[in-house]
């Protein structure tokens, strides 16, 4: 148990920074969300779980986040138990298999510019409207897929949302000064975790009414 939770705690850490850092490298994306949260949440309180369902634009950029900067990119170790064939290759009995989540969100034939970041591939009407991250469609699977998805899947998920949603609703973000929302480093360290290379270094500036940062 103390192993599920110290890895949900830094997988889902992981997806937020890098959904805060790409909102700020977007700011017409940051805008467009704050400006939803407003609408459905105002700045009178802060977001609840409750309000997830209607932020359609926070939602899409979660999806995104998660396709461009999954936060395991090699699903865990597999083993083949029985020999078969996949697109062509032989896989022998007792093969261990690794699946390149970082690589099947990136593949053009899936996914059209696969580098940029465009949460509205995944808002009604987009080319991937109907795609969720929840193991049933195999070109978005950050959690995995099948019996062995993650158990932490539902959890991970709305934490990495709520957590997310709260940022972005609760304060603008200031870069350090000198540099400007183009040229945020966005360089990737590969471990075990796709995390970034460089921390990203932000100052929050409160932008709801003071009444909603008090804690009854």
């Amino acid at each position: 148990m103390q192993n599920l939770f110290v890895a949900g705690t830094e997988t889902t850490s992981t997806i937020v920074e890098w959904a805060v850092a790409e909102l700020i490298r977007h700011p017409d994306m940051l805008k467009r969300a704050q400006e939803e949260m407003d609408a459905v949440v105002g700045r009178d309180r802060l977001v609840s779980e409750s309000d997830l369902p209607r932020l359609t634009f926070l939602n899409a950029v979660i999806k995104e986040t998660f396709r461009l900067h999954p936060s395991t990119p090699l699903s865990l170790p597999r083993m083949a138990s029985e020999e078969c064939e996949v697109a062509g290759y032989r896989i022998p009995k007792g093969t261990e298999l690794l699946v390149n989540v970082w690589g099947i969100a990136r593949d053009p034939a899936l996914w059209p510019d696969p580098l940029e970041f465009r949460p509205a591939r995944f808002l009604p009407g987009g080319t991937h409207a109907d795609v969720d991250v929840k193991g049933g469609d195999f070109g978005l699977i950050p959690f995995g897929a099948g019996r062995r998805i993650c158990a932490g899947l539902s959890w991970g998920l709305r934490v990495v949302t709520v957590t997310a949603a709260t940022l972005v609703h609760s304060f603008d973000w200031e870069l350090p000064a000198g540099q400007t929302p183009d040229k945020l480093n966005m360089e990737e360290a590969f471990s075990l975790l796709l995390q970034r290379a460089v921390p990203l270094m932000v100052h929050p500036v409160p932008r709801l009414l003071p009444s909603a940062y008090q804690i009854a």
